[in-house]
């Protein structure tokens, strides 16, 4: 595992270039800090931060490849992840086409395969990845991104050539200019994050999730798709049959994702996703260390705070459990390092308790399972029963649709039933755009100094309800979701927030196999119609590993209590950094300031537009004028719990 930074020259010469690359690896020495090496020619340079997991160090990438012979060392590669099927590649690889192999990692693997398999190879792979091989013999770069986009690859093409990262910071000393994207900007606004493929700066883009790359020096990048996750849910005539796969491919995804010589631990939280990952890792380990946060239960965050549900949870597996408890204090003072760890702005407060979770799991392990994924597959978010609560309206004919949609238009805001009739009688096309919904289009236009009434969300997702086809409502949301804000939320957070501490952090929910079982169900297995539960089928596969009381119970997911502290602690920091940002030239912050007013007289609850706004400031602080450092000292409380 590592972290990646190459270069390929589009006209030779790429020696010139390695200090240069030397200085940007090294902001990324939090994703390997075992070893770092820099090796290359005149078409290329690869260097690679180290992330060893295992006590006997393996050979340290980049790798070269083949071992021995007249070919010896055509290939460079280096890869960031984890193969979790590597070892049965390795075995076919040397019984069908006797490949050699001088070490035991991924990396080495990958680029055998891709030796004797080709571009295709890159299908067999089981795990999550973001890889670069060259060719030295036909002078051609390959990479890829695993399908799900757990692992990231960040995208540079200049003048003298490409430059391929895991984080953006590495390449933005290559950038020509340090311009805000205010597209990009326009839909963060709407979405907390910036969607995939786009990045907050216009001159770097991310290889979409499920993508390769074919780059000839002096030619153009050309990404492709290899991998497209697709949902086909059907009838299903043994439903106690389906619900025994889930189990079997989850305990056997789970276990696979164990692999590893150093120490797994899990994250846990108050739900049945996490709960899951740590019962099923405990079948193989029975001393698996876990680890939750939460707050301070004399303050306002204590209703925000799964401790005490965690410890319960950790009781009945039989499992050491470690809580860390966070406070308005540990955020405002760490928020500049994690926005730098972020790349770009993403506005989900739960990352900064993950930030610290795993600060605090990285002084014991260097591996780590969570339960990211299960909403997106599973059918878990509340948000996919709308359509279940909205059919007796959107099933109606056009013309009555159209009369209750000018009803709405007359209610005035706030009056009970205008947002049913209102979303009741919009196209879920227009309707649905993910699960982070903060600015509207007219909140953007007072906010944004140069809004473009043009850009819509819209933009973003018509591309994905179109490859959704004629999928069922919720299985529609699920596939939104999926392609937007799993991606640009849920695996950036998890991805940079546990990296900063040099964290490995798998997925067993996300598993191809997992995958297959899950695409199959259809919706009344999730969001059944007369039930408020969500994840309906994963529960019944889970009933006879995790502890009953936990089967049922509604997920927090930590939740960050955002919304008291900005009222508190937090008032007079978010005033001053609205003053100190820079940020003024695209936003108007006297619109702010009115909302965090507002906010404190409990008049209307603008925590999230006033976070999605400040993480923003401090994005823009940090990467456009350089006004804010990302260091920070001190870390917030423990406590070991038996």
């Amino acid at each position: 595992m590592a972290g990646l930074l190459t270069f390929v020259s589009a006209r030779g010469g790429a020696a010139a270039q390695r200090d240069a690359i030397a200085d940007a690896l090294g902001l990324m020495r939090h994703r390997g800090p075992d070893d770092e090496r820099i090796v290359g020619n005149d078409d290329v340079i690869f260097g690679a931060e180290d992330l060893q997991l295992t006590d006997k160090p393996d050979k340290t990438q980049p790798i070269e490849y083949p071992p021995t012979g007249v070919t010896a060392g055509r290939y460079l590669i280096v890869l960031d992840g984890a193969v979790y099927n590597a070892a049965q590649l390795r075995a076919e690889l040397e019984e069908e086409r006797r490949a050699e192999f001088a070490t035991g990692t991924d990396a080495e693997v990958v680029v055998a395969a891709y030796h004797h398999w080709g571009p295709s190879a890159v299908s067999r792979l089981r795990g999550m990845f973001a890889f670069v091989i060259w060719d030295g013999s036909a002078r051609r770069a390959f990479g890829a991104r695993d399908p799900f986009g757990i692992k990231p690859l960040f995208q540079l093409q200049t003048p003298q050539g490409v430059y391929l990262a895991s984080e953006k910071k590495a390449l933005l000393p290559f950038t020509r200019d340090n311009v805000v994207d205010t597209v990009r900007l326009q839909h963060y606004l709407t979405m907390q994050y910036v969607p995939e493929p786009a990045t907050m700066h216009p001159e770097v883009r991310r290889l979409g999730a499920g993508e390769s790359f074919v780059y000839t020096p002096g030619g153009p990048l050309a990404n492709r798709r290899y991998s497209q996750l697709t949902f086909r849910p059907g009838p299903v005539a043994d439903e106690e049959a389906v619900v025994r796969r889930i189990e079997e491919a989850l305990r056997e995804s789970v276990h696979a994702h164990m692999q590893a010589d150093a120490e797994v631990g899990a994250f846990l939280s108050s739900g049945i996703d996490s709960t899951a990952i740590v019962a099923l890792a405990a079948e193989r380990d029975p001393g698996l260390r876990t680890y939750t946060v939460g707050y301070d239960a004399a303050g306002p965050g204590a209703q925000y705070s799964e401790i005490d549900v965690a410890e319960q949870s950790a009781r009945a597996l039989g499992v050491p459990l470690t809580a860390t408890v966070v406070s308005a204090t540990d955020f405002m003072r760490a928020l500049p390092r994690i926005v730098w760890h972020l790349d770009d702005p993403v506005a989900d407060p739960a990352l900064v308790p993950l930030f610290f979770l795993a600060e605090r799991a990285a002084r014991d392990v260097t591996v780590v399972l969570g339960g990211d994924g299960a909403d997106e597959l599973f059918g878990g978010y509340p948000i996919y029963r709308e359509p279940l609560s909205l059919a007796g309206v959107s099933h109606l004919p056009d013309s009555m649709q159209r009369g209750l949609r000018a009803v709405s238009r007359v209610i005035p805001q706030g009056v009970k039933g205008k947002s049913f009739l209102e979303r009741g009688t919009t196209p879920i096309e227009e309707r649905y755009y993910g699960n982070a919904r903060i600015f509207t289009d007219d909140e953007k236009a007072a906010l944004l100094r140069h809004y473009e009434p043009d850009v819509r969300h819209t933009d973003v997702t018509a591309p994905v309800f179109k490859e959704a086809g004629a999928l069922d409502d919720v299985t529609t949301m699920q596939y939104i979701d999926l392609y937007t804000w799993l991606r640009g939320d849920i695996l950036v957070k998890a991805d940079r927030m546990t990296m900063a501490h040099s964290l490995q952090l798998r997925t067993p929910f996300l598993d191809r196999a997992v995958f297959e079982v899950a695409a199959t169900l259809p919706s009344e297995l999730k969001v059944p119609p007369r039930s408020q539960e969500t994840k309906v089928a994963l529960r019944r596969a889970l009933a006879g590993v995790v502890p009953e009381p936990i089967v049922h119970r509604k997920k927090l997911g930590f939740p960050v209590p955002i919304r008291p502290w900005l009222r508190g602690e937090m008032y007079d920091w978010a005033h001053g950094l609205l003053d100190t940002s820079g940020a003024g030239d695209l936003l108007d912050l006297d619109v702010v300031r009115g909302l965090l007013k507002s906010h404190r007289k409990k008049e209307a609850d603008h925590s999230r537009k006033l976070w999605t706004v400040l993480v923003f400031c401090v994005w823009h602080a940090v990467f456009v004028t350089g006004t804010m450092r990302p260091g920070f000292a001190g870390a917030p409380t423990e406590e070991v719990l038996p």
